[in-house]
């Protein structure tokens, strides 16, 4: 109430068009931008086999889910939330995903939140993610989401439909108490689903008007694409695709694309995951851009002794006089006319005079 919230902090000193942007678009389905993102598979693949080499197991779901973790640390705006026309910065990073206990039709389904700091590096993603996945496929322990709405399924329909109304007004008014935040994986900073794992492609997923999640991502399977290269050669390459929904209210244009820009960086340099990140939120490490690939003109470097000797040739060639080739004639002239027959008489060059 009053601005406070225990899950987020009320963003000041914003714009005059960021302040006003709730309020054409109150609901966050109405500010929903889609897009996809693609970027190569062959970085991937390399780090992935490398470190495998080395002992290290890595899937794809990790290193997008550290990229993840890592863009938002370095973009805060991204971590933001839009709640009844105010604009909040989120305290914390979360990350919920949808998995399946067993890949049958009749598998029971069940909602993770990872919480992280920002500053963890991929070998401590990934730990946090393997812990929790297996002590819930293996039945250790009983995901708070599925355990609030058994409790929930118990009681009748109206029960049902007053408890939501009555969360939503909390939450509205930020008197959503702190059990129910942790329980529900709309309150999150962003949705990550891995359709790559049942070969699927990606999707454009909805935004939940129920909570504060201001980015969907949809991870697909990866396929085979024409690609146009630097040097403007058209080759196939294994590409991963990205759907991507975005509330646009919490970050304007130029923010989004320059964050999507450094997640396509951190993909094709995956080494800079390693590192853990500062308390003070500064870049240990920078993020190299990916080199792009161009053609090298090569110089052919000519010896000075053969430009010597060219020279000279040149030089002897323009001294050389012209010599006139005299033709010769072999054909018939003809001299004198026979006025009688009226024909000319042919004499030979050569011959002597007439006998």
């Amino acid at each position: 109430m009053f601005g406070l919230r225990p899950d987020g902090k009320r963003v000041k000193g914003m714009g005059i068009i960021e302040k006003a942007e709730p309020f054409f678009m109150p609901m966050r389905i109405d500010a929903v931008n889609l897009l996809t993102v693609t970027t190569p598979c062959a970085p991937i693949d390399e780090f992935i086999a490398r470190e495998r080499r080395n002992g290290n197991t890595y899937s794809y779901m990790h290193i997008m889910i550290a990229t993840l973790v890592r863009l938002l640390y370095l973009r805060p705006k991204l971590n933001r939330f839009i709640m009844r026309g105010t604009t909040y910065q989120r305290n914390g990073i979360q990350v919920s995903i949808d998995i399946k206990k067993k890949l049958e039709d009749e598998g029971a389904n069940e909602t993770l939140k990872f919480y992280f700091t920002g500053r963890e590096n991929l070998d401590q993603v990934k730990q946090i993610i393997d812990d929790l996945i297996s002590k819930t496929v293996s039945g250790q322990e009983e995901g708070k989401t599925s355990g609030f709405i058994k409790h929930l399924t118990w009681t009748p329909a109206w029960v049902i439909r007053w408890a939501l109304a009555l969360i939503r007004w909390l939450d509205k008014h930020g008197m959503i108490p702190n059990s129910v935040l942790k329980a529900s994986p709309f309150h999150t900073s962003c949705f990550f689903t891995n359709l790559k794992s049942i070969r699927l492609g990606y999707i454009y997923h909805h935004l939940y008007n129920f909570g504060t999640t201001s980015i969907f991502i949809s991870m697909g399977k990866e396929r085979m694409m024409p690609v146009v290269e630097n040097n403007k050669e058209l080759k196939i390459a294994k590409m991963l695709e990205l759907g991507i929904s975005l509330d646009e209210r919490i970050a304007d244009g130029y923010y989004m694309a320059k964050s999507l820009r450094m997640m396509r960086d951190i993909m094709a340099n995956l080494d800079c995951l390693k590192d853990i990140m500062p308390d003070d939120g500064t870049i240990p490490t920078k993020i190299k851009k990916a080199k792009k690939k161009t053609a090298k003109k090569t110089k052919t470097k000519k010896s000075k002794s053969k430009v010597k000797v060219k020279k000279v040739k040149e030089e002897k060639i323009k001294k050389l006089k012209p010599v006139k080739v005299k033709k010769e004639h072999r054909g018939l002239h003809f001299k004198k006319k026979d006025n009688e027959n009226n024909v000319f008489i042919a004499q030979n060059e050569k011959s002597s005079n007439e006998e």
